[in-house]
């Protein structure tokens, strides 16, 4: 979705909310600036929680989905995540047309949501905002980031893998360098939540 596409669908007197991006890798803290966000009144969309749902609800998108990766990338009607990760982890190819199929579901989806909202800033949380180059649809992007071994370390806690489990994960991403170059904004959540809460507050400062 581009801003100009909004535009057309909104009241000319209503304002257009600003898309800020906000993405992070694995056990970066992005999840946790969105909560902060919302606790000082941004709305915000999680586009990954979001397409958990809509590839359980849309019955055209499902159909897509069993002829791409087969019947069991769903059991008893529901998406087997377990399955289909295992299916694309070291299939490129087949993640991207996979995420070709589930991306613009979530792009009408979020389409929906900004439509209602009357907020001066929105958020659009998503891990892949510079992969898939969501950034280019969005005012400004932010960035949550951590140092390598601390990012393991949450996720080790957090989701009960190895080491390795989550190395092999982080190296299919974007390199945090990378991400870094791309971003508006940083913030460096290698401390406590406290820290982390001050520099969210910070930055909402700065974005106004």
């Amino acid at each position: 979705m581009e801003i100009q596409d909004i535009n057309q669908n909104q009241e000319e007197d209503v304002p257009i909310p600003k898309i800020i991006g906000l993405t992070g890798g694995i056990g970066s803290g992005k999840t946790s600036v969105a909560k902060l966000l919302e606790e000082k009144g941004f709305p915000v969309y999680y586009s990954d929680d979001e397409a958990k749902n809509i590839v359980n609800k849309d019955l055209a998108l499902k159909e897509k989905i069993i002829e791409l990766l087969g019947k069991e990338a769903y059991v008893n009607g529901i998406y087997n995540r377990r399955y289909v990760a295992e299916k694309v982890f070291n299939n490129s190819e087949l993640l991207e047309q996979l995420n070709h199929l589930i991306h613009p579901a979530v792009k009408i989806d979020f389409e929906n949501w900004i439509n209602s909202q009357n907020s001066e800033f929105v958020f659009k949380e998503t891990a892949l905002l510079f992969e898939l180059k969501l950034n280019q649809q969005c005012y400004k992007s932010l960035l949550i980031t951590a140092d390598d071994n601390l990012r393991i370390k949450r996720t080790m806690d957090r989701d009960d893998k190895t080491y390795r489990e989550v190395e092999a994960v982080m190296q299919k991403q974007m390199s945090e360098k990378d991400k870094c170059k791309l971003a508006d904004y940083i913030i460096y959540n290698n401390s406590d939540l406290e820290s982390l809460r001050v520099a969210t507050e910070a930055f909402v400062e700065e974005l106004k």
